[in-house]
């Protein structure tokens, strides 16, 4: 694989993941699990979206340092610095800029681009093998603890859904509310996630070689 198509890989994979939240958000049908977690959070602790995730990337990052630094690169600090901020950016675009109406047709569609956008991303990044983003990591990370006993996609189901129930708690308790972070968009993207971001991988492997 040539550079220039890593670069172009890694890039192209981190923007459709800040499209994917931003559509997941301006869907109302739920985000993605792990910004659901840091919706929820820093709706509780009354910070930035963007702000907030970007601090608990740089803490993920300390584990992955020690138990995955192979995943460790320019796409993950690039990944971690501006994932959040793309999406706040989206958001501010649609809602105050042009104050699009968010019909259940239109949901529906970001809906379903989001979930697209997510897998693609993902695969797009870690096929470049730049370094990915701190919490695609962990599924990483389980796998390797676990002596693959529990597989990519099923430590990345079992980390979304414990990064979901942390997220309800939060919304819950910042008297937000859960349907604000969690929905059937977050369900989807925990259930389908992790075996679509194979799919991707596998795809985008044979085409890159």
């Amino acid at each position: 694989m040539t550079k220039t198509k890593r670069i172009s890989g890694m890039v192209l994979g981190i923007f459709f993941i800040g499209l994917c939240v931003s559509f997941l958000r301006l869907s109302q049908f739920g985000v993605d699990p792990f910004s659901a977690m840091n919706l929820g959070i820093s709706g509780f602790i009354g910070w930035s979206f963007g702000t907030w995730q970007l601090l608990v990337n740089a803490i993920i990052l300390v584990v992955v340092f020690f138990q995955a630094r192979s995943c460790i690169g320019a796409g993950t600090i690039i990944n971690m610095v501006c994932v959040g901020y793309i999406a706040d950016f989206i958001c501010y675009v649609a809602n105050d800029v042009v104050q699009i109406q968010m019909n259940l047709p239109l949901r529906v569609i970001a809906l379903l681009l989001a979930q697209l956008m997510a897998s693609m991303g993902v695969a797009l990044y870690m096929v470049a093998d730049m370094g990915i983003a701190p919490y695609d990591s962990v599924a990483i990370i389980i796998e390797k603890l676990t002596h693959q006993k529990i597989p990519f996609h099923k430590a990345r189901v079992l980390s979304d859904v414990v990064v979901v129930i942390i997220g309800i708690i939060f919304a819950t308790a910042s008297g937000v509310g859960i349907w604000s972070v969690v929905g059937i968009g977050t369900i989807i993207n925990a259930c389908f996630n992790g075996p679509l971001i194979q799919f991707f991988k596998t795809k985008l492997e044979r085409f890159y070689l």
